[in-house]
């Protein structure tokens, strides 16, 4: 009997030990989901606030001419002297056949920039991709703004016109002590370790946008408002 009581307690130990690391490790699991899908549901609530500002007609207009959309929900700019910026976005780009949105891949967006500067800056941004080259671009590990790719800042205002040839044009909206976000000189990468939370595995913006080989479908309300846009 002794030895039955031990051999039960003996499992019984490992069964509140198996519970125990359970209870500590899925929690942690699903906090990174949750950050990942906060950010998908905040680049969903910019976008429309975007299509439904008075001063981004032109953006709206153009939007039929974008290979793909880098949404920042928030771009934090802050300084003495010295500044820098950066913030976290999702790409998703259009099937130029079907005309769907792809599943959203996640990068970074971060710059310095020397120059007497006081103040801080939170900014919504969307980077309209124009050109097949910049969504190659936006596949590799990372990459210059300005330098890989051309960029400039659309016009905003319902009477404004552009006729901007470059790889990518800029849209923001801001708060703070600073006129407006540059974004000249930025560098944009991939989150490799999001796209992996988000999607259950490892995978590339190459995977999520081309190959399709991912999904999530907390994605769901974000590429639909993009696809009713077009409509």
């Amino acid at each position: 009997m002794k030895k039955k009581y031990i051999i039960r307690s003996f499992f019984f130990c490992i069964a509140i030990i198996t519970v125990g690391m359970l209870v500590f490790v899925i929690p942690t699991k699903a906090e990174v989901a949750v950050e990942q899908q906060g950010l998908v549901d905040k680049a969903r609530i910019t976008f429309q606030s975007f299509m439904v500002d008075e001063h981004m007609a032109w953006f709206r207009e153009d939007l039929h001419k974008a290979k793909g959309l880098l949404i920042v929900p928030s771009l934090l700019k802050a300084g003495f002297v010295l500044g820098g910026s950066g913030g976290s976005g999702v790409l998703l780009v259009r099937d130029a056949e079907t005309g769907r949105w792809s599943q959203p891949a996640f990068y970074t967006i971060g710059s310095v920039t020397l120059g007497f500067q006081i103040g801080g800056e939170a900014a919504e941004v969307i980077m309209m991709v124009r050109t097949q080259k910049a969504v190659y671009k936006l596949l590799t590990s990372s990459f210059k703004l300005g330098a890989d790719a051309s960029i400039a800042a659309g016009p905003i205002g319902g009477g404004a016109k552009s006729n901007v040839m470059v790889d990518i044009v800029s849209y923001t909206r801001s708060k703070g002590a600073y006129a407006g976000i540059s974004l000249e000189g930025a560098v944009i990468a991939m989150r490799d370790k999001w796209n992996k939370a988000y999607y259950g595995k490892a995978v590339t913006p190459f995977d999520i946008l081309v190959k399709s080989s991912a999904s999530n479908l907390g994605s769901g309300e974000l590429r639909e408002a993009l696809s009713n846009a077009f409509k």
